[in-house]
């Protein structure tokens, strides 16, 4: 089995090089000329399609989301969709900082893959030695705010998987931004 930090830096180098994909297909040649005459075409061509889904059920010993919180996902450049459950004007998080965090992970069928919840208490770990998606996610709320995050495959353990998390597989979480150490 591979080591953690190891599988941190593998999903790390897989985010990127699907980012470049991502960066080189949309700057295809044969629709230039189109998106640059005709600034529509190059907005819609470029915008996100939204995405709706019901609000989560909350893990016991959660705090409340606000009565407000959106329906929508927002999705970000490198492909990350969260919604902002709980808002905050606590300080957000850098990517080289120490976090505690409570939260639930499920896959797409439902299952839920872990909980820190279940065990009673938050998690404390840095923000940089975390797959992706929870680097980008955390960074967007303040201490006290509740996301949601739906991590997809390159922005998560991508074709390696973990034990109880098949390769490929969209990462979903709910996140409580409790401390930044």
């Amino acid at each position: 089995m591979f080591s953690l930090r190891f599988q941190v830096v593998l999903a790390a180098g897989l985010a990127a090089l699907a980012f470049a994909a991502g960066c080189a297909s949309s700057s295809d040649s044969r629709d230039q000329g189109t998106k640059a005459s005709n600034p529509v075409i190059q907005e819609s061509a470029s915008a996100p399609i939204p995405k709706k889904a019901a609000l989560p059920d909350l893990p016991d010993g959660a705090g409340e989301m606000d009565a407000d919180a959106p329906e929508e996902f927002t999705r970000t450049k490198s492909g990350l969709y969260y919604r902002i459950l709980r808002k905050s004007n606590g300080r957000k998080p850098r990517a080289i900082e120490e976090v505690s965090a409570h939260y639930r992970g499920w896959l797409k069928n439902d299952k839920q893959f872990d909980s820190s919840y279940e065990r009673g208490e938050p998690t404390t770990f840095k923000l940089n030695q975390v797959v992706p998606g929870w680097t980008e996610g955390l960074q967007l709320i303040g201490v006290g705010g509740m996301i949601e995050l739906e991590i997809p495959p390159g922005l998560g353990y991508g074709a390696q998987g973990r034990p109880d998390i098949p390769p490929n597989s969209t990462l979903h979480f709910i996140v409580e931004l409790k401390e930044i150490k």
